[in-house]
C-alpha cells in the first residue's frame, strides 16, 4: 500500500479508501491510485483484511434456483450493486428447501458480513439463526413483514387487474395456476386472484399447483384442461409456470387464445416472441436486486435503524394472448 501510495502521489489512507469505500474520493485520485495498483501489480489480502477489520467485504446471496434464467436480471444487479460497493457476492441455492436453507446459510453466515435471503417457505430457523447472530440481513422478492428489511413487488393489486382485464375480454371461468405452496409470493399471488374473482363478482375458482417450474406447471394444466368444466383463460403465477401452461394447451391441441385465454405473472425477454405474444405483469428483478443491496448496506453501518419494507410496482404489458382482438387465425 505503501509503494501505491508513493506511485499515485496519496496517503496510504487514501488507497485505503479506494480499496474500502469507507470514504469518498476524488474520480481523478482514484483513478491513479487504480493505475498505481496496476503498475506494481497489487492485489488485497482479502484474509489479512478480514482479521485486522473484522469484516470480509463479502455478501451472501441466499436465492433459489440461481440457474433460472428468469432470475439471471437479480444476479447481475446484486452483483454489480455489490461490487461498485467494493463488496465481492458469494451464492448458494437453498432449493426452497427449509431444511436445506438453514444449512446453506450457516455456510454462509461465517464468511460474509451480511445476508441477502429469498426466504423458503418456513425460514423461522434460518431467520432465528441470523438474528441470533446479529448478522446483517435483507429479504429479496419474498417479503414476510414482521420487522424485516425487505424488498419485493407488488403482487396482490397487479394478479387482480390480470383476473379483471380477463374478465373484461368476455371471461367467467378463469383459472389459476399457482406456485409452490407457501411462499409468500404464491400466497400474496392467490390472494389477488381471488380478490379479482370477487370484483368481479365470479363464483368460478379453480386452482392448480404448478409449483413455481415448469414441468409440473405442464403437467397440472394439462389435467385442468382435460376437465369438462376446464377454464376459458388462465393465470399463471410466474413465467416459469407460464412455459409450461403453454406447452400443455399446445399438448391438448388447445390454441392460446382462441380456445383458451392467458395472462401471466413475470415478463421474460422472448414473451413479446410466442405465438401469441404473451399478456404480462412485469416486474423489474434488477431494480429489486439493486435496492437489496442498497437496504443491506445501510443495516450494515446502521444496525439499530427501523427496518424498510419496499414494495416496488409493477408493469401491465398487454399483447395478445389474452385474447383482446383475436381474428381467429392461428
Amino acid at each position: 500500500m505503501a509503494e501505491v501510495a508513493r506511485l499515485a502521489g496519496v496517503s496510504t489512507a487514501t488507497v485505503s479508501h479506494v480499496l474500502n469505500g469507507t470514504r469518498p474520493v476524488r474520480e481523478d485520485t482514484r483513478r491513479q491510485v487504480l493505475a498505481a495498483m496496476e503498475q506494481v501489480q497489487y492485489t488485497p489480502n482479502a484474509a489479512a483484511r478480514s482479521l485486522a477489520t473484522a469484516r470480509t467485504r463479502t455478501l451472501g446471496l441466499a436465492l433459489s434456483a440461481i440457474s433460472n434464467p428468469y432470475l439471471g436480471e437479480l444476479l447481475h444487479a446484486v452483483e454489480d450493486e455489490s461490487a461498485a460497493a467494493g463488496y465481492t457476492l458469494l451464492l448458494t441455492d437453498p432449493h426452497d428447501d427449509p431444511g436445506y436453507e438453514a444449512t446453506a446459510v450457516a455456510r454462509l453466515r461465517s464468511r460474509v458480513d451480511g445476508v441477502l435471503l429469498a426466504p423458503s417457505a418456513d425460514s423461522a430457523g434460518t431467520l432465528s439463526a441470523l438474528a441470533t447472530q446479529k448478522v446483517p440481513t435483507v429479504l429479496v422478492d419474498r417479503m414476510l413483514g414482521g420487522g424485516y428489511d425487505e424488498v419485493g413487488t407488488e403482487n396482490v393489486e397487479p394478479v387482480a387487474r390480470l383476473v379483471e382485464h380477463l374478465v373484461s375480454a368476455g371471461n367467467t371461468r378463469i383459472g389459476f395456476v399457482a406456485g409452490h405452496a407457501g411462499l409468500a409470493t404464491t400466497v400474496e399471488r392467490l390472494d389477488g386472484y381471488r380478490l379479482g374473482l370477487q370484483r368481479a363478482g365470479l363464483d368460478y375458482s379453480l386452482v392448480v399447483e404448478g409449483h413455481s417450474e415448469a414441468e409440473p406447471a405442464r403437467r397440472a394444466v394439462g389435467e385442468l384442461l382435460a376437465r369438462p368444466d376446464r377454464p376459458a383463460a388462465l393465470v399463471t403465477g410466474n413465467n416459469a409456470m407460464t412455459i409450461g401452461a403453454v406447452q400443455a394447451a399446445h399438448d391438448v391441441g388447445l390454441r392460446i387464445p382462441g380456445d383458451v385465454a392467458l395472462a401471466a405473472f413475470d415478463d421474460f425477454p422472448w414473451a413479446d416472441a410466442f405465438s401469441p405474444r404473451l399478456t404480462v405483469v412485469a416486474q423489474s428483478f434488477a431494480e429489486i436486486g439493486r435496492e437489496a443491496v442498497r437496504l443491506l448496506l445501510r443495516r450494515m453501518t446502521e444496525p439499530d435503524a427501523d427496518p424498510r419494507s419496499v414494495r416496488l410496482p409493477t408493469r401491465f404489458v398487454h399483447r395478445d394472448s389474452c385474447g383482446c382482438g383475436w381474428d381467429g387465425r392461428a
